[in-house]
């Protein structure tokens, strides 16, 4: 718990300087064709990132390192991050050349429409331009995240946590002082992305230092910790980055939608990560290393107790999060965005997208959670094929959603945020049985008094933030101080109705802490 509170109020705060970066970008370009070629050129290298540095790397490498630390102590973890150092280092080299010497063809892979559509050919060319600049991102932030995995390795979850906060700060001034160096203005925005990744690598090297844990990168591809990792890696790139794959499957269908699609599901996709990536990222940080260590120390009823209590917790966040967001998603986003080049319009076709991602927090959450229940035990091989069913059913569900809602009421973009959510929940429930089926994991008891009074109290919650709503109608007529005290109220109502119901209902701290 103490370590999920440093990771979750170091996110809080990276989160809220995200929140306002976004409503900069909001300002500067609106959701016309300069803002979708930007996000695509933004999202490129953060999927890769995701990979190599969140996905696929992170949870092969710090099991592996923990093995090393329980059976060969310092000097074991030392040489082994050496030679991790020099493969992820060379790798990521050449991936990033290539990156910016084929950018045509990535950004024709990822923004296909735009391609294959000779009427979006100047907003296709603007996105590969600017994909040349973002991409050394992806090598930049990759190695950030090696280092903020080896802090983690070692409980030191801050410096990793607060390291995003400056990407933030960099894209804010970007877009606030750089914009008017720049013609168009956006590729402030991609320079901004690529000083971020400088900015942040260099942050953590001291830390890194005062461990004793900076790697001297060694080229050895034969060491036996460095082939292990490779062998683990290789299917967990599909095991745990599946909703990263679902995304970029979005952009490649919402490139073929109007205009403003992309940005669309930019907004509401980041108003999803926000509790996301507050709590259920930071459980998820936090309870990779301490399984690692309790596998490794053949301790299979904490590794029991270390998954049931993040379970609770992320559904304790989860489920008013999804509530909140799905009844104030419009309100939220006109409060937040719609200012500067951004309209009514942008901010109602947003909403529909937030309230259908909503289906699945809880699911994204719990993946989560459960994922690490995997890649502790080195196995990455049954997520993958858990990762291979929910792809394919989220592009059925995509043709079974996107091209009714798209043809008949013009939200195709909601169509591809309901099927994101519908196959989060496939994911999650296909990992939890496996876990259940395996006997690594079994409920506690108490699961359902627990749920009980979760809903009661989300009913409470809903009961008031609607009644609130009934009286503050004209979210899009009102200037910001009128929509931010009116927002301010209307969160701190539905969070005291939450927790008092909790109350009422004989939930106490006390007890949460006795489950975990």
């Amino acid at each position: 718990m103490r370590g999920t509170s440093v990771v979750g109020g170091a996110t809080l705060l990276s989160r809220i300087m995200g929140l306002a970066r976004d409503v900069v970008f909001a300002r500067l370009t609106g959701a016309g064709d300069a803002a979708d070629a930007f996000f695509v050129a933004f999202k490129i290298p953060n999927f890769f990132r995701r990979l190599f540095a969140e996905g696929a790397f992170s949870q092969a490498f710090v099991p592996v390192l923990a093995e090393y630390r329980q059976n060969g102590g310092l000097a074991a973890v030392k040489e082994l991050n050496d030679r991790v150092a020099g493969a992820l280092g060379g790798t990521l080299l050449l991936v990033t050349l290539f990156g910016v010497l084929c950018a045509p063809l990535v950004t024709g892979i990822f923004a296909f429409g735009w391609w294959w559509g000779g009427n979006e050919s100047q907003k296709f060319a603007m996105a590969t331009d600017m994909l040349r600049i973002t991409v050394p991102y992806l090598m930049l932030i990759s190695l950030t995240g090696f280092a903020g995995a080896i802090l983690n390795s070692f409980d030191r979850f801050a410096i990793p946590a607060l390291t995003p906060i400056f990407l933030n700060l960099v894209l804010i001034g970007a877009a606030t002082v750089a914009a008017s160096w720049f013609e168009p203005a956006v590729m402030s925005l991609a320079w901004g992305v690529l000083v971020a990744g400088m900015v942040q690598l260099l942050f953590q090297i001291p830390f890194l230092m005062r461990e004793g844990l900076l790697p001297r990168p060694r080229w050895d591809w034969q060491h036996p910790g460095v082939r292990k990792i490779l062998r683990l890696m290789a299917p967990a790139i599909f095991g745990v980055s599946v909703t990263q794959i679902s995304l970029v499957l979005d952009t490649v269908l919402a490139s073929f939608l109007p205009t403003g699609s992309v940005t669309w599901l930019y907004f509401s996709d980041r108003l999803t990560e926000l509790p996301l990536g507050v709590f259920g990222v930071a459980v998820a940080t936090v309870i990779l290393p301490n399984l690692s260590r309790q596998h490794a120390g053949g301790d299979p009823k904490r590794f029991r107790h270390t998954i049931d209590w993040a379970l609770r917790s992320v559904t304790l966040i989860a489920l008013p999060a999804a509530v909140a967001l799905f009844v104030l998603a419009e309100p939220l986003l006109t409060s937040l965005f719609q200012y500067g080049n951004m309209t009514a319009r942008d901010m109602q076709m947003a909403a529909w997208s937030l309230r259908a991602y909503t289906f699945g927090l809880l699911a994204f959450m719990l993946i989560k959670v459960l994922a690490p229940g995997y890649f502790a035990r080195q196995d990455t091989t049954t997520p993958v094929r858990f990762g291979l069913i929910a792809i394919a059913s989220k592009m059925v569900l995509s043709l079974l959603f996107v091209v009714p809602l798209h043809v008949y009421f013009q939200l195709g973009h909601m169509g591809l945020a309901m099927a994101t959510a519908g196959q989060a929940a496939i994911n999650a429930w296909l990992l939890y049985r496996g876990l259940r089926q395996g006997g690594v994991y079994a409920p506690e008891a108490g699961w359902r008094s627990f749920l009980t009074r979760l809903l009661l109290a989300n009913l409470a919650m809903a009961a008031v933030l609607l009644a609130l709503l009934h009286y503050w109608p004209s979210w899009h007529e009102w200037p910001w101080w009128q929509r931010a005290w009116r927002m301010g109220t209307l969160v701190a109502a539905g969070g005291a109705t939450y927790g008092l119901v909790l109350l009422a209902s004989g939930l106490r701290p006390r007890h949460f802490r006795a489950t975990s």
